[in-house]
């Protein structure tokens, strides 16, 4: 990607804290684990069980893809590998990050991860959600005004200003509905000013209406420049015409 690439990408949705825009390369990647008993009994030899076998894609800046395949393709299973949330198991192939190999302690530093379910703490609002990770997340050098103003500035892109006081609540129950639970659990990795997101089916459980507002909130993550990979099962035409890529 040339530096003009880089500064349009960088010049679409200019924010108050600037992050450096990543792409992360994959090839030849295969994950396994350990043969589990049960399937040792039915008469498999094996000593591992293979998940992911010989996977290759690359992710780009300012570019949404869409990770799609059946149940139990192992969609979530590659999310996971790459973004190093796997703990046991044997991952082999390689993994660049801007074309260097990727480290994992630097990784976790420019990388944010949604996941399928929404977990927030039910006594704080959606501000106060924000604040709370952006305190534990957010390098000590950046000032207390500049963290107000990027929590601002997110609260917009996710179109969850209106809503800054209310309470998070019980999902179900009563407070903040599914699909504004899903966004402030975007809010939340975006606070952490990633430049890779992983997004675990964000529009699962959501109807038409309610996955179309999640989803502008997507659209508008990407363009701030960052690089969003969401798997997605099932989507209507209207959410699959949102990506850019399919993988």
């Amino acid at each position: 990607m040339s530096p003009t690439d880089t500064n349009s990408i960088a010049n679409k949705k200019r924010m108050v804290l600037p992050f450096t825009p990543q792409s992360i390369t994959f090839d030849e990647v295969r994950y396994s684990v350990d043969m589990p008993e049960e399937m040792k009994a039915e008469g498999i030899v094996e000593d591992r069980l293979e998940l992911l076998k010989g996977v290759s894609g690359s992710f780009r800046p300012g570019v949404l893809t869409a990770l799609m395949g059946v149940s139990g393709a192992g969609k979530t299973t590659l999310m996971d590998v790459l973004a190093g949330r796997k703990t046991g198991g044997y991952i082999e192939g390689n993994i660049t990050v801007s074309s260097y190999p990727k480290k994992q302690e630097m990784f976790a530093g420019i990388s944010g991860y949604c996941e399928q379910n929404d977990i927030h703490s039910p006594f704080v609002s959606a501000y106060e959600s924000l604040v709370y990770s952006a305190w534990l997340r957010l390098p000590a050098e950046v000032d207390s005004k500049t963290r107000k103003m990027f929590i601002g500035e997110l609260m917009e892109l996710v179109e969850l200003t209106p809503l800054k006081e209310a309470l998070v609540r019980l999902p179900g129950v009563n407070g903040l509905s599914t699909e504004q639970r899903k966004r402030l659990t975007i809010a939340v990795e975006l606070v952490a000013n990633p430049s890779i997101i992983f997004m675990d089916e964000p529009t699962s459980g959501l109807d038409a209406r309610a996955a179309a507002i999640v989803m502008r909130t997507v659209r508008n993550t990407v363009d701030t420049g960052r690089t969003v990979i969401c798997t997605i099962h099932q989507p209507s035409i209207g959410i699959f015409g949102a990506f850019d890529e399919l993988f």
